[in-house]
Parts: C-alpha cells; structure tokens; sequence
C-alpha cells in the first residue's frame, strides 16, 4: 500500500543534492541530514531524489536503490518522495521503475533517454514506447520531464498530447521547455485536458515569471538550497499577493543569476557549494566528469547568499 495514496504532484517539490565523500563514495549520513532539512520546511508537498540535482548520471542502479531506501527510511514517513527514473533504454527504465515502486516511491519522474537525441523527435512513437513500458513496469503515477527542443529531448508538442492520452499514469509535467510562450501554452492546454495534468515548472531562473502564468507547482534543485523562499514565492503568487511576490523574488534574484550561469551543467555544484557556506553540508564534493568550482567562483556564490539574506 503506497504511503501517500491520494498524492497528486503539485505545489513546492525540491529535488535535494546527494553529499559524497572525499573517496567520491556516497556520504549517507549527511544526505540523510540534507534531506531533513529539506523535509521540516512548511509548505512543501514532496520531495525528489535520484534526479539531476544528486548526480543521478553518476550513480549505478544498486547506488540509486540505496539513495531511495535510506530517503524512505529517513523522511518518507513524512513527505512524498519522488523517485527519478534516469535511463538511455526502455528496459533499464522499467527495470528503475519496479525497484521504485518495491522500495515505496510515491511517484516517478521519467528522464527522456538520451538515445532519443539524435532525431527521436521525429520519431514520435519511441517516445510512446518508452513511456508505455515503464508505465506497465508499475502503477506509480509519472512526472514526465519535458525539456527544450534545442537538445533534441523535448517531445513536440503533438507527441506530448498523445503521450498523455495514451499513458494514463502520467499526471503532470516537469516543465523545462525554456521557451516562455510553449511554457504558457503547456499550462494552459494541459491543466484544461478532459484529464487534467499539472504542469510543474522547472524555470527556476525566472521563477516569479513562470508562476504568474498560472503553473500548478514547481520542482527545482534550487529548492534544496532556497526551499522556504520557494514556498513563500509560491503561496505570494496564488494569493495573487503581487507586493509580497515580489519581495520574494528580490531575495532570488542574486542566487538564480548565479546557479543559472554558463556552464549550466555546474548549476547543482553551485548549490552544493552554498550548502557547505551554510553549514548544511560538511564537503561539496561533486564525481567526475563534474569538477570543484574555481575559488573566485565560489566567492561570488557567497557574495550571492548575501545578497538573498541567507546567513553564511
């Protein structure tokens, strides 16, 4: 019997950050202290682990089984927890997803696979097959991830719609189109479907702007550093409480120019980084092909946390 039931992704959902050792082994006890206090701040509705923000690229199966079950064992009593599903094959996909829903995942977010970047776009029913497959692995309800079309991942907007009608199981969309007018159009079409589907934006580089549009939630790596900011942007837009929104957004502001910069890749080991700065995190210690962030760059990340009055 899944934990949270009636669960429906919607509202605040960081997605925390993975703390290894110096050996580049997973540190569990302080991924364990992450994710406490990640799950103590008011307001959020869920939690994401194995996705971008830990590194999921860098870690085997057995790694992500073992990141989910000591999640569960620490915070899952409290908050959803949502599990990534990051594969380049549909039968590695499903493979994730049936650990998922063994461990107790209350839902799942699905990557799209990197083996569909070179033209999969044009091929609209591999991206149906993937979904298919991992959605008869389990009954967990999916997030699908949406990303921009310039990386060859995004699901044309047709795809999209079949996807949702085709796999009942995927209730929302994790929103990263990166085009402010198909970002609109995603929340306005598929939260208005016979079946609505939430649209969960990702936009976390213009947070404020993406929520006016009327977005059911968010699901940001930035909220394993700002979560409590994020909540209280989220709860300021759906008051329609425009004052308050954007005081919010000002304490932001410093920290998404300085997570959302080029390389963008770097953008969770910046958020590493504050956590160290913060005294949440004992190392930001990040696995290859990732690198330590230059010292000049981490001195603006401080001179970041400042600006947003976050106490260093």
């Amino acid at each position: 019997m899944p934990r949270f039931p009636e669960f429906r992704p919607a509202g605040v959902i960081p997605a925390t950050l993975l703390a290894f050792h110096e050996d580049l082994s997973i540190d569990e006890a302080q991924t364990r202290r992450h994710l406490r206090f990640v799950a103590r701040t008011r307001g959020i509705s869920a939690i994401t682990v194995n996705g971008h923000a830990s590194e999921v690229h860098a870690c085997t199966f057995e790694e992500q089984q073992k990141i989910l079950a000591f999640s569960l064992q620490e915070v899952g009593d409290a908050v959803p927890l949502i599990n990534g599903i990051y594969a380049d094959g549909s039968l590695e996909g499903a493979r994730l997803a049936r650990m998922a829903a063994a461990e107790g995942a209350t839902a799942l977010l699905v990557f799209p696979p990197n083996s569909m970047s070179a033209g999969g776009h044009l091929r609209p029913e591999m991206a149906l097959a993937h979904f298919k497959r991992i959605a008869d692995a389990c009954d967990l309800p999916i997030i699908l991830f949406q990303y921009p079309e310039v990386t060859g991942l995004g699901y044309p907007f047709p795809t999209l719609l079949r996807l949702l009608d085709e796999v009942p199981t995927i209730v929302a969309i994790k929103d990263w189109c990166a085009d402010p007018m198909a970002h609109e159009r995603n929340i306005r079409s598929l939260q208005s479907l016979a079946r609505p589907v939430n649209v969960l934006t990702t936009h976390s580089a213009w947070l404020m702007a993406s929520l006016t549009m009327g977005a059911s939630g968010l699901l940001s790596g930035a909220g394993s550093v700002v979560a409590e900011q994020q909540v209280a942007l989220f709860e300021a837009v759906a008051a329609k409480n425009l004052v308050a929104a954007q005081a919010v957004n000002d304490r932001l502001y410093p920290l998404q120019q300085a997570f959302y910069s080029a390389p963008a890749l770097d953008m969770h080991n910046r958020m590493k980084e504050c956590l160290v700065m913060l005294g949440r995190m004992e190392r930001a210690v990040v696995r290859p092909p990732l690198m330590k962030l230059p010292a000049a760059e981490i001195d603006g990340l401080h001179r970041a946390l400042q600006a947003a009055h976050l106490r260093t």
